[in-house]
């Protein structure tokens, strides 16, 4: 076992509590066969976050254990060993680390910022929260990997140092390069559309993107985890868009199936509603979209494109209207499209055969 807080201690006997990784389990040290009241003394006395090597047996409790991830059991210690003392202070406590901001403001619990976070992040790397987080980031990876693969799918390694900026010399880092300028890559999508013309059909990618975008909304992103499909189709580009949906689909279903623990544990201090999607994936036309926020009130024009507090808000109609979080904007004007954006033949005048993937709360 590696890191534990004291629980309690009564006299003959201390409770404990272990943590391994997300998991906790209560331990208890009481006199007897196995333990003196020196050995119940020092237990009590071992401070928070110390890492301990433990020998003991597992039993059953009749009353389930609540402040604990195992609550059917509990460990009774026959041996401990004291690996790496913690210091008596610590700048944080994971207990309030863990804590929701509402929760402690309305019972005037501390709660920890985050600059005392990021200035001690192996800590609050500690949190189950964290734990949490990093794991369900792994999952998604892990299925995307997987539902492509098995798509057939081939994934591909691109490069991240490229001589010249790929989209618009604005937005790229400069990187010193062997005594001349290199960049830091964009996006892969010069890459994937090489190998989509060398008749790889199908190629996927993850990988870090960077942008020297100088915004602090969480749409513009300086640095992040890409994951990347290019594929060809054959007659329409739908075809593209239901293999892009399904991906996601199976992404959804397999953090339901596989990570719900992780889930819940970050449920705890993030509070939210579970996600919600269909099968197959809500589709709607853009015109559709724009009468239920006409119906709503807002006042928009046939070819304006969707504000964000549009968007929020047709994310908040769709899931009123059809209980999903997950849907597909489809066919959007032409006024709002890049140049090369392929006119719809059934209104080539004013829209595209284009579409947005949104998942609003």
């Amino acid at each position: 076992m590696r890191a534990k807080t004291i629980k309690g201690h009564i006299g003959k006997q201390c409770f404990l509590v272990i943590r391994q990784q997300q998991f906790n389990v209560q331990a208890l040290v009481a006199v007897g066969d196995h333990a003196s009241k020196q050995m119940v003394k020092f237990a009590a006395n071992i401070n928070k976050e110390s890492i301990v090597d433990i020998e003991g047996v597992v039993r059953k409790v009749p009353h389930k254990i609540g402040g604990c991830t195992q609550q059917d059991v509990e460990l009774h210690i026959q041996k401990i060993y004291v690996i790496s003392l913690a210091e008596p202070r610590l700048p944080l406590q994971l207990d309030d680390a863990i804590r929701p901001e509402v929760e402690g403001e309305e019972e005037g619990r501390a709660t920890v910022n985050q600059d005392t976070r990021l200035d001690n992040r192996v800590i609050d790397l500690r949190t189950s929260t964290s734990h949490a987080v990093f794991r369900v980031q792994s999952g998604i990876c892990q299925l995307f990997r997987e539902t492509l693969i098995h798509k057939g799918f081939v994934e591909i390694q691109t490069p991240k140092i490229i001589s010249a900026a790929s989209e618009g010399g604005a937005n790229v880092f400069t990187v010193s390069y062997f005594k001349s300028s290199a960049y830091l890559a964009q996006s892969p999508q010069l890459y994937k559309q090489m190998c989509i013309c060398a008749d790889f059909d199908k190629v996927f990618c993850i990988g870090p993107v960077f942008r020297a975008e100088d915004s602090n909304t969480h749409r513009h992103l300086t640095e992040f985890v890409g994951l990347d499909i290019e594929m060809a189709f054959n007659y329409h580009y739908h075809e593209v868009v239901d293999e892009i949906a399904d991906t996601l689909v199976q992404i959804f279903k397999g953090l339901q199936e596989r990570f719900q623990t992780e889930i819940q544990t970050v449920s705890k201090q993030f509070p939210c509603e579970p996600f919600k999607f269909l099968e197959p994936t809500l589709r709607l036309e853009y015109r559709e979209a724009l009468a239920m926020l006409r119906e709503a009130g807002v006042e928009m024009g046939d070819e304006d494109d969707l504000s964000t507090p549009s968007e929020k808000l047709l994310g908040r109609l769709v899931k009123e209207k059809y209980d999903t979080d997950f849907y597909i904007l489809d066919k959007y004007p032409l006024a709002v499209r890049p140049f090369y954006t392929m006119p719809d033949p059934a209104n080539p005048v004013s829209m595209s055969l284009s579409i947005e993937k949104n998942a609003v709360k």
